[in-house]
């Protein structure tokens, strides 16, 4: 196996042209698992530790640039304000130095289901930034998980930054796991009011063999808000549309039956953390003096 240490971002983009099946390592919290294990035994790894921009972020007026390496105590500590979905999801992420080392990065590389990051990204509407030596996209989240641990890159790419949409709105994330830390999710659900366009976006975690939304729940929670004039009043969501909301999140999901739970247990879980979480956001936009002029 050969190491490659790039001094620079533009060194990397060239090192991944000449080595397109290298396997990038910033935090090394997944892949080093698969290495020990004998899992896997990449050609090539490409060290991007030496590349400090990697772990910067800039907070914009819309949107937060989120370096592929900024670590999960920085999104926790920095950016609770700007991306409380996906600060709470960093809080569940294992232990404090992996959560010290990992970041979004490396949950987007290796697109496994059970990513902590990737509902909040989905509620969040993120876009991902992308480079080769060929020159920068933008993929949007939603077309980013391709399959079973797979993701849109071309062999050539590397992740350079996420760009997510600054919170306008209450944002929640649920995890359930076999025990409290140290865990891989059974399952997760995250979930992004947006008064300003009034809309909400849902993200579902290891219940499919991707990272989904669940679109229909969100289409029916749209216009079961809209036509109920909730935005405008405030009022407390009534049982009837929690219910449906949270059964239609369950039949998003597409599991499986595995070592950490049930196809039925992940359904029903992801149902329950759908009402839980839509009652948390819904009461914190009541309690928040919810300016009609931020939600018109």
């Amino acid at each position: 196996m050969d190491f490659l240490r790039p001094a620079s971002w533009e060194e990397a983009l060239a090192a991944k042209a000449e080595h397109p099946t290298a396997v990038p390592i910033a935090g090394g919290t997944d892949i080093m698992v698969e290495i020990n294990f004998d899992h896997r035994r990449p050609e090539h790894l490409l060290d991007l530790n030496r590349i400090t921009e990697l772990s910067e972020w800039e907070v914009g007026e819309e949107s937060v640039r989120l370096g592929a390496s900024v670590p999960y105590t920085r999104i926790m500590e920095d950016l609770r304000a700007e991306l409380p979905g996906l600060a709470l999801a960093s809080h569940t992420v294992a232990s404090p130095q992996i959560r010290n080392r990992g970041g979004v990065g490396g949950n987007l590389g290796t697109a496994s289901p059970a990513g902590d990051a990737h509902p909040a990204l989905l509620a969040a509407g993120a876009e991902v930034e992308v480079e080769s030596v060929r020159g920068t996209r933008l993929i949007p989240i939603d077309a980013f998980y391709t399959g079973v641990k797979r993701n849109a890159l071309a062999p050539d790419e590397l992740i350079r930054a996420v760009h997510i949409r600054k919170a306008d709105g209450p944002q929640q994330y649920s995890k359930v796991g076999t025990r409290n830390a140290m865990v891989i999710a059974v399952c997760a659900f995250g979930i992004a009011l947006h008064p300003a366009t009034r809309t909400v976006r849902t993200g579902i975690g290891s219940a499919a063999p991707t990272p989904v939304r669940a679109e229909a729940a969100e289409e029916f929670l749209n216009a079961a808000l809209e036509e109920g004039g909730f935005w405008d009043s405030g009022k407390i969501i009534t049982p009837s549309v929690a219910k449906q909301f949270a059964e239609l999140a369950s039949g998003a999901c597409n599991p499986i039956d595995d070592v950490r739970g049930t196809a039925r247990y992940r359904r029903h879980a992801v149902g329950i953390m759908a009402r839980r979480t839509l009652g948390w956001t819904w009461e914190q936009y009541r309690g928040s003096g919810r300016t009609l002029e931020g939600a018109a």
